[in-house]
């Protein structure tokens, strides 16, 4: 057995637990993190980095290496697909409010491998891949944790732990936690597509939540492909969703060809809106999805969790100076609200929006949201909310 001691342990190398590293690193806090994968996945998931989460990335000199590998997005938008009508928001009323007053359209794991070459040869974090968590102990003044890494055991003690799983997170698990709410019953299904849709579609933005007749889709825009968010009919099952023929059909009803799409990949997913009822549990303290998971609608889930450790990071030093535990404790309470009420509520709102299938009421909607985009006031404060900032800045005025 390899025996490892440290300040905090880090469950989890996503862009949420590699941010939590990128923090204590620069605080001269020791760290390990533990990632069950034998390599930083690649995989899409998230895409869309909000304002404040580029402005924190900068504050350690990531943003702009992010952004070059990106698409930068001044505006998003929700339309009518047969008639092109929109109500585009418009992200440059946040100048003076952030220093990138745009989202910024780019897969999550670019962001993990800056910030894993950026911890390359950190003299305070150190990174095990493969390491599968196993069990989680913890007594009055530490935490114990055990992993298996190509067949060897690992055990690793800590002051702290901070559980960066993910949503079927194992630290979540042992600390006891539930993640309490709903799973939606649609099905999403995402489509990968390197067809030009900004070529065909008057006035496209390169994010769009997109009404259609008797149904919906979204298309978000990255440098080299367009994401596409369909839904199997209603007569149609998820297997028979995912079949190819079923996929050109729907790319099809949203611009038709005489040719294939040329689709790079296709995958399920279901929609959660869960969160625990504590962040922390003595030692144990959860951040991102191992906390919260939300509808995607709105690109809110990651970047929610970046923000997570961005505060836990700033208690934890303070604690391990000699400060009272009870800084965990406001963890959660500017935390979990925002969470809550910010980012689950209004991932709920977006996508009840999105689901609405009456032709009048989506116009009455649509109506009601381009009055919102047309008076500089009302439209600030929406997209104050959409980009998180005003959850940010709510959770800072928490005592």
């Amino acid at each position: 057995m390899q025996k490892l001691d440290t300040q905090v342990i880090i469950v989890g190398a996503g862009p949420v637990g590699l941010s939590a590293a990128l923090r204590l690193n620069a605080f001269g806090i020791s760290c390990i993190v533990l990632e069950a994968e034998p390599s930083l996945p690649e995989d899409l998931r998230a895409s869309t980095f909000h304002p404040p989460t580029l402005d924190m990335l900068d504050e350690y000199g990531l943003a702009r290496p992010l952004i070059d590998q990106g698409l930068v997005c001044r505006s998003w938008q929700i339309r009518q697909h047969e008639t092109h009508d929109r109500a585009v928001f418009d992200l440059s009323v946040l100048e003076g409010e952030t220093r990138h007053p745009f989202r910024l359209q780019c897969e999550q794991f670019r962001l993990c491998r800056i910030l894993a070459d950026a911890l390359a040869g950190a003299p305070f974090a150190e990174i095990i891949m493969g390491a599968r968590v196993e069990s989680v102990t913890q007594t009055d003044d530490a935490v114990q944790v055990r992993a298996i890494r190509d067949g060897e055991e690992l055990s690793i003690r800590g002051r702290f732990l901070i559980g960066a799983d993910g949503a079927r997170s194992t630290v979540r698990e042992q600390a006891g936690l539930a993640l309490e709410g709903l799973t939606y019953p649609e099905t999403t299904i995402l489509a990968i597509t390197d067809f030009p849709f900004e070529e065909h579609l008057p006035g496209l933005s390169n994010v769009n939540y997109v009404w259609r007749n008797g149904g919906t889709f979204s298309l978000l825009r990255l440098k080299e492909f367009w994401r596409c968010s369909l839904y199997p009919s209603e007569d149609e099952s998820i297997e028979d969703a995912l079949k190819p023929e079923s996929i050109q059909r729907k790319l099809n009803a949203i611009v038709p060809r005489n040719e294939p799409y040329n689709v790079f990949e296709t995958r399920p997913y279901r929609v959660h809106m869960r969160i625990v009822p504590d962040y922390r549990r003595g030692r144990v303290v959860l951040a991102g999805d191992a906390a919260h998971v939300n509808s995607p609608s709105g690109g809110m889930g990651m970047n929610g969790g970046i923000h997570d450790v961005f505060n836990l990071t700033a208690k934890l030093k303070r604690v391990l100076a000699g400060e009272s535990h009870d800084l965990l404790d406001l963890y959660t309470r500017q935390r979990r609200p925002v969470a809550e009420e910010e980012i689950l509520q209004q991932a709920d709102r977006n996508r009840r929006r999105m689901q609405e299938r009456d032709p009048e009421k989506r116009r009455v909607i649509l109506e009601g949201l381009k009055a919102v985009t047309s008076d500089p006031a009302k439209a600030k404060a929406y997209i104050m909310r959409s980009s998180m900032i005003e959850g940010l800045r709510r959770a800072e005025a928490t005592a």
